[in-house]
């Protein structure tokens, strides 16, 4: 597979990543089984035979347990850790009776301290900031930046889910660049096209994810894609209750990839891969066929001509 560099980082990573949000099973405090860990193993043995070498997790997905059963790779291989990358996610906590986002020294350091326990391993290649935290005190995220870098638990930074203002704000008081923003963004999903789209004029779209697409080229931190395949609805049967324009972009994305000879999850994440900003999918499916369909994507070519009629359909609207 393709590989590209993450942002202003020495990490050279396949162009599709795998997110493991759901290997873990339920997001409850249900023990894992057997069964689940069986499972999967195999879907992300899948992702290695495919070629990709890149992994994202976080702290709570399956409230700690896919980090967990993840670790079981490094009972069948021990050498793999160092030929794959590993991205987590902090700044989320489950607290009763409402969650809420945590960007304290404390938090980030215990949290990073969880992961690596869960995922037997002595550090990080990527650590994220996983949703904005209103109250974030960037003199406290840059101390604990800091410590985590020194002392070789994380090698990298990044966000997720943040806005070039956000953004700009957090790196004013860090020594190292920030290199990933993770945000979601799929075939109708395209708030981050619009906003350079449609600008001088009187839409609502615009108010969303100003700039970020620039912000983000401009300063080389790299945009990863977070439900790239659009929770199947674009690759599968969209249910008859989708808006016009899911199934109008399912229908072309089924168009497109028997043009291709390719299926249509290539199709879907080839889309992502087209756009010149150099975004980064990272597909979660727990299916290892459909997997292995998505990565058919690093061999598909899309000419503008293809590219726009996908995203046309998408957006359920006429350019400007």
């Amino acid at each position: 597979m393709k590989t590209f560099r993450l942002g202003k980082s020495d990490l050279n990573v396949t162009r599709i990543g795998y997110g493991t949000m759901m290997i873990g099973g339920a997001w409850d405090d249900t023990p894992l089984t057997d069964a689940i860990r069986a499972s999967a193993l195999k879907v992300v043995q899948t992702a290695l035979d495919a070629g990709i070498n890149f992994f994202d997790h976080a702290d709570i997905y399956t409230k700690g347990k896919s980090e967990e059963v993840f670790a079981d790779l490094w009972k069948e291989a021990p050498s793999l850790r160092q030929k794959i990358y590993l991205q987590s996610k902090c700044g989320i906590r489950f607290a009763p009776p409402l969650h809420r986002f945590d960007f304290s020294y404390e938090h980030i350091i215990a949290s990073v301290e969880g992961s690596l326990k869960r995922l037997q391993t002595d550090y990080l290649d990527v650590l994220l900031l996983h949703r904005p935290d209103p109250l974030i005190e960037p003199e406290e995220v840059a101390r604990a930046f800091d410590e985590l870098k020194r002392t070789g638990k994380v090698r990298w930074f990044g966000v997720s889910n943040h806005t070039a203002g956000q953004i700009e704000l957090l790196q004013h008081y860090l020594d190292m660049p920030l290199v990933t923003n993770q945000v979601e963004f799929n075939l109708v999903h395209t708030h981050l096209l619009d906003a350079g789209i449609i600008a001088n004029q009187n839409n609502p779209r615009l108010a969303r994810n100003h700039d970020l697409i620039e912000y983000c080229r401009l300063h080389e931190i790299t945009l990863q894609a977070w439900s790239p395949l659009a929770r199947g609805r674009l690759s599968g049967n969209p249910a008859p209750d989708d808006p016009e324009n899911v199934q109008q972009a399912a229908k072309v994305v089924a168009e497109v990839a028997e043009e291709k000879g390719v299926s249509r999850e290539a199709i879907v994440i080839a889309w992502i891969l087209r756009h010149p900003a150099g975004i980064q999918p990272l597909p979660g499916t727990t299916n290892p066929q459909r997997l292995l369909a998505t990565c058919e994507a690093d061999d598909v070519e899309l000419t503008r001509e293809d590219w726009y009629r996908l995203f046309l359909a998408g957006r359920g609207e006429a350019l400007p």
